[in-house]
């Protein structure tokens, strides 16, 4: 496939922009590689678990088992645990209530997006691997609120601890089980008390009824160990493939990998079909993250980058 495009559509603040490419290419949603959001490529498929779920959108949710499964998994006591719709709502909740907070980029956005005052006296904000560069926190590094999103995709674990250290986690099912649609997400508060404002703070039925059944299933189903394995041996892939085209690729511990200078590799690649993200809303110019694809993901890339 190489249908042309003027250009791929404007990057968002956060990526996923699949369907607007899809859109503008005349393609299904389903046809394009999505590349610009960083998923498990081994996680089990959702659609079909959902599809037993169904009878959960009749009534009203409510997320006190799927909390308290959860927060097993994790390793937490469940009331330190908050679930939420994704992990944008558990920082938007986490930054209502601390009010102010330090970033240091490059780092995510939606931190100071949410956050009604960045000062550099204020608790730290940290992404845990680092978001961009990949990267994940030295052992002794501290701050205030660690973003472990893709944290279980780089280390086989859910959690560092550092809740248990005075912190704040907020975390992401979504991304370890690539259903970003389902949205499903949590707070991990250092108390029992910070945990409970963060409730008292949340709209009521924020997460679904379909999400809270379903986040048992996908517990089940969970193999971090494997999955870890999986996609360091496919980011690996992913280099040396980039690195074969005459790219220059930098690969951390995260599911996916920095190209800079990118130049139009972005707008090339949507021809295609393949979407990449563009790495300005980190302040990072000329530079595209390229998430982990599983293998058919890697053919179909490696069949663009060929042409």
């Amino acid at each position: 496939m190489n249908r042309t495009v003027r250009a791929a559509p404007a990057p968002g603040a956060h990526g996923g922009d699949g369907a607007r490419l899809a859109a503008a290419l005349g393609l299904d949603p389903d046809d394009v590689v999505d590349l610009s959001a960083s998923l498990n490529p081994c996680a089990p498929d959702v659609a079909d678990l959902a599809a037993r779920r169904l009878s959960s959108l009749r009534r009203y949710p409510d997320p006190t088992a799927a909390a308290r499964v959860l927060a097993e998994a994790i390793g937490v006591d469940a009331d330190r645990l908050v679930l939420t719709a994704g992990g944008s709502e558990a920082i938007a909740l986490v930054a209502q209530e601390l009010v102010a907070g330090h970033v240091e980029g490059p780092e995510f956005s939606l931190y100071e997006r949410h956050l009604a005052a960045v000062a550099p006296s204020a608790g730290r904000w940290r992404s845990n691997p680092n978001n961009p560069t990949g990267a994940l926190a030295s052992a002794g590094d501290r701050a205030a609120v660690w973003d472990e999103a893709f944290w279980p995709l780089a280390t086989g674990t859910w959690t560092r601890g550092d809740a248990e250290r005075g912190a704040v986690v907020v975390g992401s099912l979504t991304k370890v089980f690539a259903c970003p649609g389902l949205r499903v997400g949590y707070a991990v508060g250092p108390t029992p008390g910070f945990a409970d404002r963060l409730r008292r703070r949340q709209h009521l039925w924020s997460v679904s009824g379909l999400a809270c059944a379903l986040v048992p299933d996908l517990l089940d189903r969970a193999d971090l160990p494997a999955w870890r394995t999986t996609v360091a041996g496919l980011r690996a892939d992913l280099a040396d493939l980039l690195r074969g085209a005459g790219c220059e690729v930098a690969a951390a511990d995260a599911p996916w990998v920095l190209v800079s200078p990118a130049g139009d590799l972005r707008d090339r690649l949507a021809g295609y079909g393949i979407l990449v993200r563009d790495c300005a809303s980190f302040g990072l110019v000329d530079t595209v993250r390229i998430a982990v694809p599983g293998l058919l993901g890697l053919e179909r890339l490696a069949a663009a980058l060929r042409r």
